[in-house]
């Protein structure tokens, strides 16, 4: 009988929020396997950081966002430093969470996730024809980066709530964006909630999807 094998590298990792460094350091030395286990435990299960004190309170928001958004609050979860306590960002590396840091959703939903395609795909249509118009120049240049962007990210099985301007026309992401600054608003009057930022959502066509982007994202 063979005994299960444990990564050296993911063995030292026995905390529930463990330090970006000893993350980045497992995905680092212990190659693609570490690097899914990384994105399937640690950074995906259990009650993220930003809850710690409050587990039931994530619960309801996540029960809350479910409502508004039509997807099963188990596909509801939180990345970045309000999973782990600390920004695994290269250029923030280690940074603590707080009232500074963005409240990072992802959403594992296909459901979700053909919405927002198609809300894309409409919004990018318009755009090339010229039958929507940013604002000014600058607006002209995000947009018409997204629109490079987009069919990339989606073929890869996710996109992001910003990646469309938040205009009447596109009224699935109109609501992601009404129910993001909703849940700040909520957050900010509720008693012992974290108080963040911004909030955002990217939403993951499917776990395998999930778990790509993340390895990717530790090379």
């Amino acid at each position: 009988m063979e005994a299960f094998k444990v990564s050296t590298h993911l063995a030292a990792l026995l905390d529930t929020y463990p330090d970006a460094l000893s993350i980045v350091q497992a995905a680092s030395h212990g190659g693609e396997i570490s690097k899914i286990a990384l994105a399937r435990l640690w950074l995906s299960e259990g009650i993220p950081y930003a809850f710690k004190d409050r587990p039931a309170l994530y619960e309801s928001v996540r029960s809350w966002l479910g409502s508004r958004l039509d997807v099963f609050p188990k596909e509801i979860n939180l990345t970045g430093s309000a999973r782990i306590g600390q920004s695994l960002a290269p250029k923030k590396l280690g940074a603590a969470f707080g009232e500074h840091s963005d409240l990072d959703i992802f959403i594992v939903s296909v459901n979700l996730f053909d919405r927002m395609k198609a809300d894309f795909n409409k919004w990018s249509y318009d755009f090339e024809a010229g039958l929507i118009k940013p604002n000014n120049d600058r607006e002209h240049r995000f947009w018409s980066d997204n629109n490079h962007r987009g069919p990339k990210l989606i073929q890869r099985g996710f996109i992001d709530d910003k990646i469309v301007p938040n205009r009447p026309e596109y009224s699935v992401i109109k609501n992601l964006a009404q129910t993001m600054w909703l849940l700040k608003s909520k957050l900010e009057v509720t008693e012992n909630a974290p108080k963040v930022k911004s909030a955002s959502v990217r939403c993951y066509r499917d776990w395998a999807s999930y778990v790509c982007q993340i390895v990717i994202s530790f090379s």
